[in-house]
């Protein structure tokens, strides 16, 4: 654990958006815990089961209300916040929704990023931006090999289409404004993290695999898995919010270096199959049933998606702490205590967080 990366966010004025979301959630408190001055934009959750409602009140955020694509608004919060760094997670995160409503999934990505550029294209001071994209960023190969950074960009359905085209905008707005060889006259600097299947304790939303697991276990039913021999880079969220953390940190003192896009996932061989996860969260609790399905949904599926973290491990120095089976193990234990045990939900995400960086690799 790099220790000077985690003194660096002391005091430091973080803009996260969607922080409202899974990952948001997680982050502010990673990020509170660390003794960073936060502030928030995101959509209000209007009342509904979220994570972020659970842990608001236990959290120093500045909290702003609104949507990505509203440029007006979000440059005046920009603005008002006057950040050091800028984590950008706001997104329509699902794949099957993007399906059913690949305009908003389009706008909202690829807008709410130029939004983002464009706030930063005239803002005055030094400014930190790391871009939070997605592993389905990849031309789905259907092949064994781990995807590298160089490895062509594609998108077979709407969501991972609207991520790919981010990084052609990102991409571009680095080359035309933000050129790392001209660090010295903007002071802007912009990273990209494509992350695996992240899971973790207080993932709400509908189509997840572990939360829908839990609901079928309230209802008592089985739990019906469409396409259960795929195979994906399962990991805790805290695995690559500290890449991200990291990423930020390295990019700030040695900005020609750490530019461009950087994969956060398990090793290779860690990757599993949907029915290999499941049928390892029953044996972690002792209950539960799956169907499995035909993996034929309608729609188009990645069967086969691993990282190659090289790139990571060699340069920014890092790699996973916890096995694919320890982050699955936490993240049943945690539903399972605020589901059935109702325990908090914000101590036992700080529990998780002093674990990590606390223990050894």
């Amino acid at each position: 654990m790099d220790k000077d990366c985690l003194f660096f966010y002391r005091k430091k004025k973080v803009f996260i958006t969607g922080h409202t979301g899974f990952k948001g959630s997680w982050l502010m408190v990673l990020l509170n815990y660390l003794g960073a001055d936060i502030a928030g934009y995101s959509l209000d959750s209007n009342g509904e089961e979220s994570l972020f409602n659970e842990i608001k009140n236990s959290i120093s955020c500045d909290t702003k209300y609104g949507d990505i694509r509203n440029a007006e608004y979000f440059d005046k919060v920009f603005n008002e916040v006057q950040p050091d760094i800028v984590f950008h997670l706001a997104a329509q995160p699902l794949v099957r929704d993007s399906y059913f409503n690949p305009r908003y999934t389009f706008e909202t990505n690829f807008n709410g990023t130029l939004n983002l550029l464009e706030s930063l294209r005239n803002f005055s001071k030094p400014c930190n931006v790391v871009i939070i994209t997605t592993d389905k960023v990849y031309e789905s190969r259907e092949w064994v090999y781990p995807y590298r950074e160089i490895d062509r960009l594609g998108g077979n359905d709407p969501y991972s289409s609207s991520k790919a085209c981010v990084e052609g905008l990102v991409n571009s707005y680095v080359t035309s404004f933000f050129s790392p060889q001209r660090y010295q006259e903007h002071k802007k600097i912009i990273t990209v993290a494509r992350a695996g299947n992240v899971i973790g304790g207080g993932d709400w939303s509908s189509d997840r695999i572990i939360p829908d697991f839990f609901r079928a276990l309230q209802e008592g039913k089985k739990l019906y898995v469409r396409n259960p021999a795929s195979i994906r880079p399962w990991q805790h969220v805290i695995e690559p919010l500290y890449g991200y953390l990291l990423l930020a940190y390295k990019a700030d003192t040695d900005p020609l270096s750490f530019v461009g896009p950087w994969n956060f996932g398990p090793y290779s061989n860690e990757s599993i199959s949907v029915k290999e996860l499941i049928e390892f969260c029953i044996s972690v609790i002792g209950k539960g049933s799956m169907e499995s399905g035909n993996g034929k949904s309608g729609f188009h599926e990645t069967n086969i998606l691993r990282l190659d973290i090289t790139k990571a491990e060699k340069r920014l120095l890092w790699k996973p702490k916890w096995s694919t089976k320890t982050a699955i193990s936490r993240t049943v234990n945690w539903y399972n205590d605020v589901y059935f045990n109702k325990q908090s939900a914000f101590d036992l995400m700080l529990m998780d967080i002093k674990d990590y960086l606390e223990s050894e690799f």
